[in-house]
């Protein structure tokens, strides 16, 4: 995957390197982080934060703030949801959700198009189809 990571300023973190260098130790100690699918959704959830500054501008991009923030945000949730609470059919459950949203996030993302650079939806777009090809087989799995 290309590596266009962020609209934002240069005191921000612009690729997925230098954004787990970012992370908290606290939430890198989780075992949760070990899951590579995690790390990507929590990336993706802080990349759209910093898209949707300028969106906020316009009118239109107003009503898609709301909206996308909380499907992207909805992704790693959650993966967080019953982790470590119980695995199997539950845990794919929640799982599966995690794939709609990321799906109902390519959507908005979709629909802000206009607002953006096309190789940052482009790498959007991209991240959201990296994160559901790595959530498909662990939810094969868990059923």
């Amino acid at each position: 995957m290309a590596h266009v990571q962020t609209s934002a300023g240069a005191d921000r973190p612009h690729t997925f390197d230098e954004w787990k260098d970012s992370v908290p130790a606290r939430i890198k100690s989780h075992q949760l982080w070990s899951s590579l699918f995690y790390q990507k959704a929590l990336f993706l959830h802080d990349l759209c934060w910093f898209d949707c500054e300028p969106w906020l501008e316009d009118a239109r991009g107003r009503s898609i703030v709301a909206q996308i923030i909380r499907r992207c945000g909805s992704i790693s949730a959650n993966i967080e949801e019953e982790y470590g609470r119980c695995f199997g059919r539950d845990y794919a459950r929640f799982l599966s959700i995690a794939v709609a949203s990321a799906r109902e996030t390519q959507g908005w993302y979709m629909r802000a198009r206009h607002l953006m650079k096309a190789e940052v939806l482009q790498h959007r777009l991209e991240l959201c189809d990296e994160i559901i090809a790595m959530l498909a087989p662990t939810i094969k799995t868990q059923r």
